[in-house]
């Protein structure tokens, strides 16, 4: 082998690994935002206890991250075109593990502000890893976003069951329980830092893709339906990872019963996340995923309400693979709904802020239809009919165009 075929080798093998780290490294981030939210509602009833507070001011608990969703996700593509897409990636992963220490304190005060400096951290990645791997997977959006959701959802799932263990069987306390995920938001920064190496690389792509002419995507009528998509199918999901522990104990289910059934509709959520993206990439238009999604939360919702407990397992799956479908939708119409990069990093801080600023009404609302209703069939009513607004604003994404040239 000569030597100019060795150097060649050894270059192709460099790409190879580059690229093999690049994908851990986006599983590793997405490891790390879901499961910070999802490990609250099973030890819910323990912290509304300890604390002293109203089901409604609980219900701001998961409503605080979604508000800081909202407040930060329009400018994650300005502090990108400021530091590049890894150094943005590796402060907010830096940031969440303050924000986890923080909430861990045990008090009215830290919880909160620890859940607000969570859900900065959260909305960063959020927005950015859809962009991020639009622009190093182009020819694998697929593929890459069902790993992304896969592992995602794995580590909501693992949060939900194991939540509730720690606190009582182990005798961690709520806090306890909910602090031990600084410990994968740290092994996450330590791998994450050769790859802030390429930063300067990073940013001057941003750069040059900053020069080209102002997006504005305030009049597209299909960036609206993919905003109220991500909303209401957000609406749902952190609603029901709030209150469903809760709901299931009236229903004859104690406290870890619930939050293993949280886990069992989480997990149901790990094949359509990882399929439906791929699925999704191959099929011009999308509706027929829509509908099956819509399909299967009503029934799912409807079971909860009038099913029998038996059940109850069922209900959950059904639950989890239609909110799964539609989450995995509202990730892929970012890339598939826009022509490059900057596009994507637009509509997805604009789907993300607006939608979220939707999502976070739904836990504090339900709360509240409870307090006044003393029942549960107002509030999974609620949802039923936002599953509705999930198929319409489905349906209208679902459409083959791009977000700059949709009438």
């Amino acid at each position: 082998m000569s030597i100019p075929q060795m150097e060649q080798k050894k270059r192709s093998s460099m790409q190879t690994n580059k690229k093999i780290l690049t994908v851990v490294g986006v599983i590793l981030i997405a490891a790390n935002l879901r499961a910070p939210i999802t490990s609250v509602g099973p030890v819910f009833s323990s912290i509304r206890d300890d604390l002293g507070i109203s089901n409604t001011l609980a219900g701001t608990i998961p409503t605080a991250i979604l508000f800081t969703f909202a407040l930060f996700s329009p400018f994650v593509p300005k502090i990108t075109r400021r530091f590049s897409m890894e150094l943005t990636l590796f402060m907010s992963i830096a940031l969440l593990f303050v924000g986890i220490g923080i909430r861990s304190f045990g008090r009215v005060d830290t919880l909160f502000l620890g859940t607000v400096i969570i859900g900065s951290s959260i909305a960063i990645c959020n927005v950015l890893l859809p962009s991020f791997i639009k622009h190093h997977f182009a020819t694998k959006l697929g593929l890459m976003t069902g790993l992304y959701a896969v592992s995602m959802n794995l580590f909501g799932a693992i949060g939900s069951g194991i939540s509730a263990p720690i606190s009582s069987s182990l005798g961690f306390g709520w806090s306890g329980s909910l602090g031990c995920w600084g410990i994968l938001t740290l092994l996450t920064m330590i791998f994450w830092v050769p790859k802030l190496r390429n930063n300067q690389e990073s940013l001057d792509f941003f750069r040059k893709e900053n020069k080209k002419r102002p997006i504005s995507l305030w009049r597209s009528k299909l960036a609206w339906n993919v905003t109220l998509f991500m909303g209401s199918q957000s609406f749902v999901f952190f609603t029901v990872i709030s209150w469903i522990p809760e709901i299931l104990e009236t229903k004859g289910l104690n406290a870890n019963e619930g939050g293993w059934m949280l886990s069992l509709m989480q997990l149901s959520m790990l094949p359509v996340t990882f399929i439906v993206p791929i699925l999704a990439g191959r099929f011009s238009k999308q509706q027929i995923l829509v509908w099956i999604s819509f399909l299967l939360l009503v029934v799912g919702l409807m079971g909860i309400l009038y099913g029998v407990s038996f059940l109850i397992p069922l209900w959950m799956i059904m639950i989890g693979i239609g909110i799964g479908m539609a989450f995995s939708l509202a990730m892929m119409f970012f890339s598939l709904r826009t022509k490059d990069t900057q596009e994507a990093a637009e509509l997805s801080g604009m789907a993300q802020s607006l939608g979220y600023l939707l999502a976070a009404i739904g836990p504090i609302l339900f709360g509240w239809l409870h307090d006044i209703t003393y029942h549960w069939t107002v509030p999974l009513f609620m949802l039923i009919f936002i599953s509705v607004i999930i198929l319409i604003t489905g349906v209208n994404s679902g459409k083959n165009v791009y977000v700059t040239s949709a009438k």
